[in-house]
């Protein structure tokens, strides 16, 4: 006894138009999460009117063998405190507080940077680090 049927009636959807409204609804969607952010915090932002680069006063350089130079002279590490002292208040005569800019290359040592920043800071200077 065949209880079956013979003929089975295959269910389809046709998702022709599925596509674009889902295309429609995404853009939608895409839009509006735009324009409603509610953890955005507006602030006012501080306007400069000068150039805010800091004036090169000192240049200090360190190259990737870890030598130190101040302006085009190589000096001696163990001087370091001296010399950018000396380099500092001669420059102190044209300006109140110079600045002493760090050029260090990327593969310079960090502890290097930073004990030339300490002797600038002790000389009574502003420091710029420009790690490249």
């Amino acid at each position: 006894m065949n209880i079956r049927r013979r003929y089975k009636s295959h269910g389809s959807l046709e998702a022709g138009t599925l596509n674009d409204i889902l295309f429609i609804l995404l853009f939608f969607f895409l839009i509006i999460s735009t324009l409603a952010n509610p953890n955005v915090v507006r602030v006012n932002n501080p306007k400069g009117t000068k150039d805010t680069k800091a004036k090169q006063h000192v240049v200090v350089s360190i190259d990737k063998d870890q030598n130190i130079y101040i302006g085009q002279q190589k000096i001696d590490p163990s001087n370091l405190d001296s010399l950018l002292k000396f380099a500092v208040d001669k420059n102190r005569n044209m300006v109140d507080t110079p600045s002493v800019v760090i050029n260090a290359d990327t593969s310079s040592y960090y502890g290097e940077v930073f004990r030339v920043m300490q002797s600038a800071k002790r000389a009574g200077a502003r420091v710029v680090a420009n790690v490249r």
